[in-house]
């Protein structure tokens, strides 16, 4: 009986050891989710690419969900509107940094990103934007990554085939300021490259939709420079209402758009004012890409419309940040994961960060509006 109470008194502590290393283990193999932040406007004029992107990005949760997650653990989407508004983007941007997420995929936006970049380099977090084109984050050793090109790419693809096209020769160009570090450098590369064959932008307008001036006003202001083409650089929108008042005005002048501009939401507000406009498309709408057609077919399927290019960017961006989180090895920090992989596989094609997390993407084109859909003309 005195051996079998010292056995006792032995197995109590060593349980207890036991225990402990039992209740780590299973601390270590927590089943709680991996949080994810996403940013984006979900309201008001850039509402298509927020809430594009958001539905997108909850698709892409839930595949790796289905699929076990990462390691096991589910991945949680945590959403913030920035209301295309600086200080609200600072806000929401510092809540997702208090709650410990991972990642950040957003802003949406150039302004947005440029406003809430200096936070997320401080908090060393990194952040995938779908959509952000802004050269003012381009080259820089910091934690912004992005998953299209900037809009040099862009403006350069639009203004070398008006060149060719040969229809424009004096362009009047409006712009919105409300995205300034989107709309002026995009003018600004396009000009540079249209102007160096014989052509000028010879008017140029910066609106914002907070103030006063009237689009009919804009779209007086840019004929009465009796131009032959006009460029809107501005959201789908806004694009699509002004292309309605220069309709009023002049139906023949030819429009063209900026990449912005370029969604569906551009067709369903615009209707015949914007027949025969021109865009730049950012991805490949008609791509044979098995996991495009399969992303769109199950985008159409849930929300009952087209992903276009907000939708397809959201996804590869998740896509960057998901598989990194698998490949990522302890001790080594999610930037230097996604640096290290470098080439991710998108729904249209691999794409390759720089060592400062810019791609360069190939699937720019030129479309024409027909008969309400984008048709490639180039």
């Amino acid at each position: 009986m005195k051996e079998i109470a010292r056995s006792r008194k032995c197995l109590g502590p060593c349980t207890l050891a036991v225990v402990a290393v039992v209740l780590l283990l299973a601390a270590c193999e927590s089943k709680e989710p991996l949080q994810i932040g996403f940013v984006a406007g979900t309201l008001g004029r850039v509402a298509d690419l927020g809430v594009t992107g958001l539905d997108a990005a909850q698709l892409a949760v839930e595949k790796c969900n289905q699929e076990g997650g990462i390691r096991g653990r589910p991945v949680q989407l945590i959403a913030k509107d920035d209301h295309q508004d600086p200080d609200t983007a600072r806000k929401v941007v510092r809540e997702l940094i208090a709650a410990g997420v991972l990642a950040v995929i957003g802003p949406m936006t150039s302004d947005m990103a440029v406003a809430v970049a200096p936070l997320l380099n401080e908090a060393r977090l990194v952040t995938v934007s779908p959509t952000a084109t802004t050269e003012e984050l381009s080259g820089l050793d910091d934690f912004f990554f992005r998953v299209t090109s900037t809009t040099r790419a862009f403006a350069n693809k639009s203004a070398h085939y008006h060149i060719q096209n040969g229809t424009m020769r004096r362009i009047a160009a409006a712009y919105d300021t409300g995205n300034r570090s989107f709309g002026e450098k995009w003018l600004y590369n396009f000009r540079a490259a249209f102007t160096a064959s014989d052509r000028a932008v010879i008017h140029t307008i910066g609106f914002n939709t907070n103030q006063p001036a009237t689009f009919l006003q804009i779209a007086r202001d840019l004929l009465a420079a009796e131009p032959d083409g006009i460029l809107i650089v501005a959201n789908s929108m806004d694009s699509a209402l002004l292309c309605q008042q220069i309709r009023k005005l002049d139906t023949a002048v030819p429009i063209t758009l900026a990449d912005w501009g370029a969604t569906e939401r551009l067709l369903e507000l615009g209707g015949k004012a914007v027949e025969g406009v021109t865009v730049v498309q950012t991805f490949d709408r008609d791509s044979e890409a098995p996991g495009y057609k399969a992303f769109r077919q199950a985008f159409l399927e849930r929300y009952r419309r087209e992903p276009g290019f907000p939708g397809v960017n959201t996804y590869d961006a998740l896509q960057v940040v998901l598989t990194a989180l698998k490949a990522q090895k302890r001790g080594t920090g999610l930037k230097e994961t996604i640096l290290t992989l470098r080439r991710f596989a998108g729904l249209q094609g691999e794409f390759e960060f720089d060592p400062f997390g810019d791609v360069d993407r190939k699937e720019a084109s030129i479309s024409v509006v027909r008969n309400q859909s984008f048709v490639v003309l180039e």
